[in-house]
C-alpha cells in the first residue's frame, strides 16, 4: 500500500511539472508511423550542437596538470596527472570550420597545462532562455576534444575576431592582445572529436558525432532550428550584459 501511494505521488508530481514520459529506447518508429516521435539523427544532433556553439559563450576547459609544476607556481605535488576543469570564454568566430575562438590569457592554468603538453576539451551545455522549468538532464550538452592553435594576424583580420569576440563578451575588451593587465593571444580550438548527449536516451541521440558531420553543418541549418526554451531572435541574454562600464578602445593587434 505504501509503495502504491508513493508511485501515485510520483506520477502526480511528474504531471504537475509536465515531464515527458519515456517513449522508446534505442529504436526509432517505422517510416509508416509518421506521427510517432523519432530520435534525432547524428546530423540533426550536429546541427543542434553547432547552434549551441553559436548561442552560448561560456564553457569548461578541461586539461591535465603536468608532472612537473610550472616554474612560476606552487601547487600540491599530488595533483600531477590530475584533470582540472575551469570556466572560460569562447566565441563562434570561425563559423565555417566550427572551431571555437578563445582569448587565451597565458598565465591561466588551462593554457599553462596545454603548453606543458596537456590535451584539452571544451565542454558546453545549453541554457534555456525562458523561465519554464526543465530537467537539466533532459537538455543537450557536449564536449569538443581537440588542440589549441594560434591564430595568425591574417586569421584575426579576415574573421574580424576582436569585434566578434567582444560581441560575445564585452568585458573581454580589457584583455585583448596588447593590454596592460595580462599577456594574451588569440587561439582556436581545432575540433578533432565531438561527444554529444542530446538529453534522455529514449528521445535524443547520445554518442560520438563524426568530424565530417560537425564540419558539414551549414549556416542555413544553424539558423533553421530552435533549441528547447530558446527565445525569439533579438533576445541577447548574456551578450546584453555590460558589467565593466564603458569598454576600452580596442588594442592594437
Amino acid at each position: 500500500m505504501l509503495l502504491t501511494t508513493s508511485l501515485l505521488s510520483l506520477i502526480s508530481a511528474t504531471s504537475a511539472f509536465n515531464l515527458p514520459s519515456p517513449q522508446r529506447l534505442f529504436t526509432n518508429p517505422s517510416k509508416e508511423d509518421s506521427h510517432a516521435y523519432s530520435i534525432p539523427t547524428v546530423h540533426e544532433s550536429a546541427v543542434q550542437a553547432r547552434r549551441i556553439l553559436r548561442l552560448e559563450s561560456i564553457g569548461t576547459l578541461s586539461t591535465v596538470f603536468p608532472t612537473t609544476p610550472h616554474s612560476t607556481e606552487q601547487r600540491p605535488l599530488d595533483v600531477s596527472g590530475a584533470p582540472i576543469g575551469l570556466m572560460d570564454y569562447f566565441g563562434d568566430c570561425e563559423p565555417s570550420t566550427g572551431n571555437p575562438t578563445i582569448l587565451a590569457i597565458t598565465i591561466a592554468t588551462s593554457f599553462k597545462n596545454v603548453d606543458a603538453g596537456s590535451n584539452i576539451t571544451l565542454s558546453l551545455r545549453w541554457h534555456p532562455q525562458d523561465s519554464q522549468w526543465r530537467s537539466p538532464a533532459s537538455l543537450p550538452r557536449f564536449s569538443l576534444v581537440g588542440r589549441l592553435e594560434d591564430l595568425s594576424p591574417e586569421d584575426v583580420t579576415k574573421n574580424l575576431v576582436p569585434a566578434c569576440y567582444i560581441g560575445y563578451h564585452k568585458d573581454a575588451a580589457w584583455w585583448l592582445p596588447g593590454n596592460r593587465i595580462h599577456q594574451s593571444k588569440w587561439v582556436r580550438l581545432v575540433v578533432e572529436e565531438v561527444y554529444w548527449i542530446g538529453g534522455f536516451g529514449d528521445r535524443a541521440y547520445i554518442g560520438w558525432i563524426p568530424l565530417e558531420e560537425w564540419q558539414s553543418v551549414t549556416p542555413e541549418e544553424i539558423e533553421s532550428i530552435s533549441l528547447p526554451g530558446e527565445k525569439k531572435k533579438g533576445w541577447g541574454g548574456w551578450r546584453e550584459w555590460v558589467g565593466m562600464g564603458e569598454a576600452p578602445e580596442v588594442f592594437e593587434l
